[in-house]
């Protein structure tokens, strides 16, 4: 049981056409992420992307927390699979895994961590949830915003983020990997006190 490591999961959907998709965006802060360390994730047995490493420094210079960090190669609404089975492979309990998604029902570059609770319409979301058994895993929602006027939810979160908000989001995916790093140092609950009461800027 390695009950001190992270299984960071960042949800999107596979491919070049999804990748600038507001429903990317935990994609995104994983690959961010990936940078931070200066790794590359590789394939895994358990349908997914993955890299092994450490995030940040200690006090002292000392190596930062070890991280999970993994990306299913399914599509959103199968996302369970890759992760339960990477649960199995690693020996990651469901507290241990922190799920970075969308959310729609969060102001655009809003980011807010909890843990457990519903899943709010998010397929990525409801299949971990079913494929673990329990909805008590760790959730970074990254906020998009509702479409505007009469666009469909599914329409927008498929739809690429304007090239004139792309610096802004850019900002918005580095404080999403300073939220995790705060996580994996410092535990959820004062990751959460953190930054569960910042605006955006």
């Amino acid at each position: 049981m390695v009950s001190d490591t992270w299984l960071i999961v960042g949800l999107g959907n596979p491919g070049a056409k999804y990748a600038g998709n507001r429903h990317n965006v935990g994609a995104m802060a994983l690959q961010h992420l990936a940078d931070r360390i200066g790794g590359s994730l590789t394939n895994h047995k358990a349908g997914a992307g993955v890299l092994d490493g450490r995030l940040g420094m200690l006090p002292g210079g000392a190596p930062g927390p070890r991280v999970l960090l993994a990306r299913p190669a399914t599509y959103m609404n199968t996302s369970g699979k890759p992760v339960a089975a990477l649960c199995r492979f690693y020996g990651i309990p469901a507290e241990r895994v922190l799920v970075l998604h969308d959310e729609l029902d969060l102001p655009a570059h809003t980011l807010r961590l909890k843990r457990g609770g519903g899943e709010g319409g998010h397929n990525g979301l409801r299949s971990i949830s079913q494929a673990l058994g329990t909805k008590e895993y760790a959730r970074l929602r990254i906020g998009v915003g509702r479409p505007p006027g009469r666009q469909e939810a599914a329409d927008f979160v498929l739809s690429d983020f304007p090239s004139r908000e792309r610096e802004e989001w850019a900002i918005t995916v580095a404080e999403a990997g300073d939220a995790v790093q705060d996580v994996v140092r410092e535990g959820l609950f004062a990751a959460q006190n953190t930054w569960n009461s910042r605006t955006p800027s």
